[in-house]
């Protein structure tokens, strides 16, 4: 249980679909926090385990836990269970909870049964970011109709929209009728301002719940390819963990592309004895976004973790990146993988608004 019963930490959740800067934007924000003395905590969410968005915060230091093996809405338990871990371990003010990337309904199934918990806890406003290629993409009509959905179920239950990446898309938002912040994550544009506005604002928190198909939010959930894969790669001659990446990344890109698999949000992270690196891209061929430790030495053993979500069957995802580990020309061990397509969402409660 919380240690100090009259103290109160705020929940920010932080969705939004996947590859659109949620874990950047709450890691950006938790420093700033700490820089204004206040103590943060992050809660990771994902379908599988090992996730390369706990490795990174780690990496920066960032008090961080888990919530694997399901949704929040599907293990609501869990997540009180490491809420309350994280509380007991130190006074915190902020906590920020990040949800899968493919969810939605979470203001009914998740805000609502926390905001049940408002003797405990106070919980924020909603926010769901958005990126602004994805966006465009998603809202053509020759989109992807499951991805489409997921997105746009997103942003109806949405407290607060956000563009994100606004250094590589400095243009105005791509929603001309809906009111957006800016934000990027990278150079801190718009990062207080969020923070002072859900923390300190006046915007009520899960005002919109939503009427919503569970059997086509299955069927778009299932439509994805879920794979994460952990191993440890040893060259024989030691290379610093960018030109240990940089190849991993491109070989997995272009098998994907030559397989007419469409590439969702695909993350490898390396830690090495001489620093970490992590690379991503959210599209087949798309320039990488990359942080870490770029001028790194050389090292012998890199630990990495592979996390992809695609477009496509889940046995032949798995049969390609198996196939790729092959190809490596360095020792590979200690492989695990585990690839799948989400089951079905059953969230453990639905607390509509009116129903606080």
């Amino acid at each position: 249980m919380v240690a100090n019963q009259n103290h109160r930490p705020s929940i920010v959740l932080v969705g939004g679909f996947l590859g659109a800067g949620k874990t950047s934007l709450i890691l950006a924000a938790a420093r700033i926090l700490e820089q204004r003395g206040l103590r943060c905590a992050v809660i990771l969410n994902d379908q599988g385990e090992e996730l390369v968005d706990t490795s990174l915060a780690a990496a920066q230091r960032i008090f961080s836990r888990e919530v694997t093996g399901g949704c929040f809405c599907c293990r609501f338990s869990a997540l009180l269970e490491v809420i309350d871990e994280v509380c007991a371990a130190r006074q915190l003010d902020v906590i920020f909870a990040e949800p899968v990337g493919s969810c939605t309904d979470l203001s009914a199934t998740v805000l609502g049964p926390l905001r049940e918990e408002s003797h405990r806890y106070c919980v924020a406003p909603f926010t769901v970011l958005v990126d602004p290629a994805r966006a465009a993409e998603l809202s053509n009509l020759a989109g992807d109709s499951d991805m489409a959905f997921l997105f746009r179920k997103q942003l109806q239950e949405a407290d607060l929209i956000c563009n994100t990446k606004a250094d590589l898309y400095p243009e105005k938002s791509w929603m001309h009728d809906v009111k957006c912040r800016r934000l990027c994550a990278k150079t801190g544009e718009g990062v207080s301002e969020w923070l002072d506005e859900v923390l300190f604002g006046s915007l009520e928190a899960g005002k919109t719940t939503l009427d919503i198909d569970y059997a086509r939010y299955a069927q778009a959930e299932a439509a994805l390819a879920w794979l994460n894969l952990s191993f440890v790669l040893s060259p024989a001659t030691p290379v610093p963990p960018a030109t240990a990446v940089g190849p991993l990344l491109d070989d997995f890109d272009r098998a994907l592309t030559t397989a007419a698999i469409q590439i969702v949000h695909l993350k490898i992270f390396d830690s090495s004895p001489t620093g970490w690196l992590k690379a991503a891209i959210c599209a087949n061929g798309q320039e990488p976004t990359v942080e870490g430790a770029l001028d790194a030495s050389p090292a012998a053993r890199h630990e990495m973790l592979i996390n992809l979500r695609a477009k496509g069957d889940p046995a032949q995802v798995q049969t390609l990146v198996e196939n790729q580990l092959r190809r490596l020309e360095a020792q590979v061990s200690y492989v695990r993988l585990d690839c799948f397509s989400p089951a079905a969402p059953k969230p453990e409660r639905r607390i509509a608004k009116n129903s606080f």
